[in-house]
């Protein structure tokens, strides 16, 4: 069985993905200005059968309703917030992901964030090579990471696995849910809020999408105080980030390990001058392993669609 159609790149993708879809497939890129993209869309969107594509281009209604054809978007992330799955069901639409491959990776991060963020090792790395420690001696003392009390706000796979790593640590794990994971060790907590009330720390580990936006908002940042730490690996727009800001400034809370952000690239400068955040450039995944990984699982989704109709990994 073979479906045939025109595979369409929507959106950058990493440079030996997008020589393999156009070596391989005979992939077409969906042009970025709006005059070319509506004159490719009115001559070539009847032939599209797949759209290959990831974080960083948005796959609305209004693109699938000008690719009639259409039958899955094969997504290169594991996060699927800026496809509208709920109008690709409607359409017959298989949308696929890639989780699991980038799990291990993401938790690492995490678990390096909050060892930096409460141990401050960014900061003195810096304090060392601006030479200060022989002018204004020993860099003040921090906080310990083994045996607190951790919150996870989304126990899903990469949720689950930032747990395991802090058990090792002698940490006290806690969680907050939509719903309860069967069969966990771990303690479930009604609320965000309650859940940042009771803990040391706070990782967001939870799906992007509007359903999250801003769930650890003002309320949840107050809740977790002034001896408190957020750790964010999921997506800026879980996080009310002007809230944040102003949490940090103003000492309502004691620092922030931040890998992602509500309006990427750009990060809030307010930051940028604070010992107590650590900033990463939305590494979380991106090792070599990992990224050669999550390629392999989008080309199996893309060359299943394509021979048999179905998609390997469904959102």
């Amino acid at each position: 069985m073979s479906l045939g159609g025109t595979v369409l790149q929507v959106g950058p993708l990493r440079s030996s993905l997008e020589h393999a879809l156009t070596d391989d497939h005979a992939a077409v890129r969906l042009p970025e200005s709006d005059p070319q993209r509506a004159a490719f869309l009115a001559e070539r969107g009847n032939d599209v059968t797949v759209v290959v594509t990831s974080g960083h281009a948005r796959i609305d209604d209004d693109l699938m309703a000008a690719l009639p054809k259409l039958g899955a978007v094969v997504n290169f992330g594991v996060g699927y917030e800026h496809i509208d799955v709920e109008s690709a069901a409607k359409r017959g639409v298989a949308v696929s992901n890639t989780p699991d491959v980038l799990t291990d990776c993401v938790a690492d991060t995490a678990v390096g964030l909050i060892i930096d963020t409460m141990r401050q090792f960014s900061a003195t790395d810096r304090y060392v090579r601006a030479g200060r420690w022989p002018v204004d001696g020993d860099y003040p003392l921090t906080r310990q990471v083994s045996r607190t009390s951790v919150g996870i706000i989304g126990l899903g796979r990469i949720g689950s696995a930032i747990a395991l790593r802090l058990s090792a640590f002698g940490c006290t794990i806690s969680y907050h849910n939509r719903r309860r994971v069967p069969d966990t060790v771990y303690a479930y907590v009604e609320s965000p809020v309650d859940l940042a009330r009771a803990v040391d720390v706070l990782v967001v580990a939870a799906a992007g999408g509007e359903g999250t936006r801003a769930l650890v908002d003002h309320e949840v940042i107050d809740a977790l105080g002034p001896r408190g730490y957020l750790i964010n690996i999921a997506r800026g727009s879980v996080v009310d980030e002007d809230a944040l800001v102003a949490a940090l400034l103003e000492g309502r809370l004691a620092g922030a390990g931040l890998d992602v952000f509500d309006d990427e690239p750009r990060v809030p400068e307010q930051l940028f001058a604070l010992e107590s955040v650590v900033l990463l450039p939305h590494v979380g995944s991106a090792t070599e392993q990992t990224r050669a990984a999550m390629e392999a699982l989008t080309l199996r989704n893309l060359d299943s669609f394509l021979t048999t109709g179905a998609v390997v990994t469904p959102v």
